[in-house]
């Protein structure tokens, strides 16, 4: 395969996946029995996290420069997704120390990032985020968690924060308190709060809640009763703290997709290897044509929703500045894919997908539930079309003029080591747009080219134009809209759906335009037949246009013993 060929870092995710089989194989941490069990219990998967631990993945949350693993956000999507493949549920509660780090890299001193730092790599500590409040939803301004400045330069914080990942069994917390009684924009600031450091009656924990994926989550709450907190865990300034959160989110965002696609490939080898065993009609289900086709659909749908999540974390390097864009789409964008995936998939499974005790220890059951929350998580889908439609008018001007970031898409399509993540380049409004769509009709081109000289198959170079076409179109829909505030109409959020599916084709088809091995080749393009589908009212691809992945799904398959 080409140098030239961006694709997944495999380091910390090797490392991962050799420690969670050595477990499972010893009826251990992330053995398909245990992870049953703990999810019945709504137990906490601490033999998991201490795996996890071992092994490194904590230092995947800190920057290179401060003792991190190398790689930046991709390594970190790779590894968590490495993780999520095995157990979403562990996913979500070891990465949380990402998110509640993540403000400290966007806006932390250098002595606080430092300081952070080392209690992350060397001491495993686990950090939550406290954004949100009972009754407030997704409105970070309703907040009313307050700090108020003491003469001495210290803060006494007050109020609840809930329901948040991790805190309880959180050390730190990073929370967001209303520092002006009159709240807006400039009203909240961030601290980054020790709970061993604070005295006894300032903290308690609020009660675990049940919940109907992730189970075993540690989702609580925490209140603070006057809370004294010195000076410096003020992250940022004064009434800075909506505007760090909001630049924090467009990574902690584009990380969900590992969840999302780690749930999906579960989903995909269960059902797979379900298909090989059952005997159905005299033969095997991963014979019949019905079954092949669901099963390579779903193939494509996560090679597309791949291509999107990959491209989103290495635009985070190379394209920083488009992240409020980038970051939205990826968020709902990739749940929403594998979800469909997940649910033709359980079709296939049939009962078996409800039931506890059966195939697999009813690991299909967990992951389905378990992958609900990922569209809830940092924003709920219907957020995140939100900041996706208040930029519409930049998105369609742009695409309509064929302008983008030439340079900063070449950093990104390519296999060249990223720069490394600036967050201090984190734009809360893009103004070149989203490049990765932007591009779609040049790529085109390069895919008609390639194809004419033989190097990929004519029907990429059709799906190509395809593509481009609806993303002109795509670009009329979003200027016909009215401006919109924050009541945008229904029609808008259709048009949301289908930037998605736009962007996640565009992933793929600007990964295909790069020279890669043949296998690469029919992979993406399968993947493009599926971003079609989606796109294109009655698009239905050939009916062996997913074939190509299906045999490595189910080799070797025979007929049963009549």
């Amino acid at each position: 395969m080409s140098a030239d060929v961006p694709e997944w870092p495999t380091g910390l995710a090797a490392a991962l996946a050799d420690a969670m089989a050595a477990g499972a194989a010893a009826g251990g941490a992330f053995s398909t029995a245990r992870s049953a069990a703990l999810d019945a219990a709504e137990a906490f998967p601490g033999e998991e996290c201490d795996l996890l631990d071992a092994s490194g993945l904590a230092r995947a949350y800190v920057p290179e420069r401060l003792g991190g693993v190398a790689g930046g956000l991709p390594e970190l999507l790779s590894a968590l997704r490495e993780v999520a493949r095995r157990d979403v549920t562990v996913a979500v509660a070891h990465g949380k120390t990402f998110l509640g780090s993540v403000s400290t890299w966007v806006a932390g001193t250098e002595d606080q990032q430092r300081a952070l730092a080392r209690l992350v790599t060397d001491e495993n500590a686990v950090v939550a985020w406290g954004l949100t409040e009972r009754g407030m939803g997704s409105d970070l301004l309703a907040g009313n968690l307050t700090a108020t400045p003491e003469p001495d330069g210290t803060w006494r914080i007050t109020g609840e924060k809930w329901p948040i990942n991790n805190a309880t069994r959180g050390r730190l917390i990073c929370v967001l308190a209303r520092t002006d009684p009159a709240g807006g924009p400039r009203g909240f600031s961030l601290f980054l709060i020790d709970k061993s450091a604070l005295p006894e009656g300032a903290w308690e924990p609020l009660p675990k809640e049940p919940t109907h994926g992730i189970r075993g989550a540690d989702i609580s709450g925490l209140r603070l009763r006057d809370a004294p907190v010195p000076a410096d865990a003020l992250v940022g300034g004064v009434g800075d703290g909506l505007g760090i959160v909001l630049r924090a989110l467009q990574l902690t965002r584009t990380l969900c997709a590992a969840l999302s696609l780690g749930a999906g490939e579960h989903a995909l080898r269960l059902v797979a290897d379900f298909a090989v065993e059952r005997a159905l009609h005299g033969t095997r289900l991963a014979l019949l044509p019905l079954a092949r086709r669901v099963l390579g659909r779903a193939a494509a749908s996560l090679a597309l929703a791949d291509a999107a999540a990959l491209l989103g974390g290495r635009s985070a390097h190379g394209l920083p500045g488009e992240m409020s864009a980038v970051s939205a789409t990826v968020k709902a964008g990739v749940p929403w894919i594998v979800q469909q995936a997940i649910d033709d998939l359980a079709e296939l499974l049939g009962a078996r997908g409800f039931l506890t005790e059966q195939h697999a220890d009813g690991m299909f059951q967990k992951l389905e539930r378990d992958h609900r929350i990922v569209a809830v998580f940092d924003g709920s889908t219907a957020v995140n079309r939100s900041l996706l439609i208040s930029q519409f008018p930049l998105l369609a001007r742009l695409i309509r003029k064929g302008s983008y970031d030439a340079t900063g898409l070449a950093a990104v399509t390519g296999g060249a080591p990223l720069p490394e993540l600036d967050p201090a380049a984190l734009r809360l409004v893009s103004r070149t747009g989203c490049s990765i769509v932007q591009a779609v009709p040049d790529t085109a081109e390069r895919i008609t080219a390639l194809a004419a000289a033989g190097e990929l198959p004519p029907r990429a170079a059709e799906l190509a134009a395809l593509l481009a076409e609806r993303t002109g179109a795509l670009a009329d829909a979003m200027a016909e809209l009215p401006p919109t505030g924050r009541n945008a109409p229904a029609a808008a959020f259709a048009v949301a759906r289908q930037f998605e599916a736009c962007f996640a084709g565009a992933a793929a088809l600007h990964l295909l335009a790069v020279p890669c091995a043949a296998d690469r080749a029919v992979v993406l393009t399968a993947a493009l037949e599926r971003c079609l589908e989606l796109l294109v009212p009655g698009h239905q691809a050939p009916s062996d246009a997913f074939e190509p992945l299906v045999t490595p799904l189910v080799q070797p398959v025979e007929e049963p013993v009549r």
